[in-house]
């Protein structure tokens, strides 16, 4: 399993406003934390995509650059790239140059957000939500797939026998289908034999076994081996030293945030007992010390049959940046040989 950390770029780890100077001292600090979880030995870093006022990740394959000039071996994604926001031609231009930057370490992770900003930002109709990322989503793989490509369809002009350029370093572009709880991506997943991943906000982890299996069926029907195929799981987490100095210092931020969130999407408030039920034993949030998490990461994936990919969304929490680089430490030089160990 490989294991890492997604990030929205928070603007301020404190859950507060803040001026411009804090925004670029932000950044500089994300990248710090980037070249950080490479030297411990972390397997892949994410970035989101928000047009939001709390967040500097709008243009994530930029800082995955800046990132990729300063590390060796992690690798480097979008978490997610709003692909129905996004004109696949320029997408694929963006992390094909950042593969080059990497010298292959680039990938893509295409979804739909869970925030719907983009949709007027860039003059969209949300009743077009599914249809622009499923077209979109193919020219994509055309792209990658093929050197001249001749495309038509609904939202963009029409390709006709047209190289993009750059071309990765990798020979195709990894690109993974970014998912929610909806059964028909799970399937679109499966037919195009994409690798998956799950984001798991909140509830239990378990839930989602119907829909993998779904994913790997509808792969089967359409000719593709299991074993070429991958599935992650995204969701909140925090490690420190023992579980309880994890909730000391992880719950107050969490509260204050989800609280915001939750205020735009009619969620009732954060309680302690909700929390406590989302990091128990069946919980999605993988919340501890360095056994407990290990422990959790196996049991989640032996729940969901087997995954290949584990990212930990830990910044949005109002952590400061050395709790952050602390709790990247233990994740790799802690929890991620533990969870090794314990899947061989």
């Amino acid at each position: 399993m490989e294991i890492g950390i997604d990030s929205f770029a928070k603007k301020t780890l404190t859950n507060d406003g803040g001026t411009v100077q804090d925004d670029a001292k932000a950044m500089s600090e994300l990248i710090e934390r980037i070249v950080h979880a490479d030297k411990v030995g972390l397997d892949v870093f994410g970035l989101g995509e928000h047009h939001r006022e709390e967040f500097l990740d709008s243009a994530a394959h930029n800082i995955l650059a800046a990132a990729a000039a300063r590390t060796k071996n992690i690798r480097l994604t979008s978490a997610v790239a709003v692909i129905s926001a996004m004109d696949p031609v320029r997408l694929f231009q963006n992390y094909s140059t950042l593969d080059l930057i990497s010298n292959g370490r680039a990938e893509i992770v295409a979804g739909r957000g869970s925030f719907t900003e983009a949709f007027p930002l860039f003059g969209l109709d949300f009743n077009d939500y599914d249809s622009l990322y499923a077209e979109k989503l193919d020219l994509l793989l055309k792209i990658r797939d093929e050197q001249k490509v001749t495309w038509s369809g609904k939202f963009r002009p029409p390709l006709e026998n047209q190289t993009v350029y750059p071309r990765p370093v990798q020979n195709k572009l990894p690109i993974w289908v970014g998912v929610g709880g909806t059964p028909a991506s799970f399937v679109r997943a499966g037919t195009l034999g994409l690798p998956l991943m799950i984001a798991v906000i909140g509830g239990e982890t378990h839930r989602f076994k119907p829909l993998v299996d779904l994913y790997y069926e509808a792969a089967q029907e359409a000719g593709h081996e299991k074993s070429s195929l991958k599935i992650g799981l995204h969701s909140l987490g925090f490690v420190a030293n023992t579980k309880e100095e994890a909730i000391e210092k992880y719950y107050p931020g969490y509260k204050v945030w989800f609280n915001q969130i939750g205020q735009e999407r009619g969620w009732p408030p954060v309680t302690m007992e909700r929390f406590e039920q989302q990091i128990g034993e069946r919980g999605a949030y993988i919340i501890g010390g360095p056994d407990e998490v290990a422990e959790k990461l196996v049991r989640h994936s032996k729940a969901l049959g087997g995954i290949s990919r584990f990212t930990f969304q830990i910044d949005n929490a109002g952590l400061s940046h050395d709790d952050l680089l602390q709790t990247f430490t233990l994740i790799g030089e802690q929890v991620k040989p533990l969870v090794q160990e314990n899947l061989t």
